[in-house]
């Protein structure tokens, strides 16, 4: 069974950084591609960036340059560093695990992330 449980969210004032990690369980973590989501109140869940099996990162366009996605199949966990942190970066961050074999994806709950302005 897969699970994803995401730390690091909390409270960050507007110029700040946070860092969140997602820890995978229950799959071969290697063969996974990995992502960031956001969801703000009202908005629907978009993308902030991925990092494929293989290393392959992508990003958002309002995240570029501030934000970075990293992986480490040792420990079988995915990064997202937050810097230069912006109000309208407030969102509930999930973590997202897709498998590269037959594209079947898996979801964590969420981490919340508000920024203060």
């Amino acid at each position: 069974q897969v699970r994803l449980v995401e730390s690091g969210g909390g409270l960050v004032q507007s110029g700040g950084s946070l860092r969140l990690s997602c820890a995978a369980s229950g799959i071969i973590f290697s063969i996974y591609n990995m992502g960031w989501y956001r969801q703000a109140p009202g908005k629907q869940r978009e993308l902030v960036a991925t990092i494929s099996s293989g290393g392959n990162q992508n990003y958002a366009d309002f995240v570029k340059g501030r934000f970075t996605i990293s992986r480490d199949n040792t420990k079988n966990a995915v990064y997202l560093q937050m810097n230069s942190l912006k109000p309208e970066d407030t969102a509930v961050y999930y973590c997202n695990a897709q498998n590269s074999r037959n594209s079947r994806q898996s979801w964590g709950q969420g981490a919340q992330v508000p920024v203060s302005s």
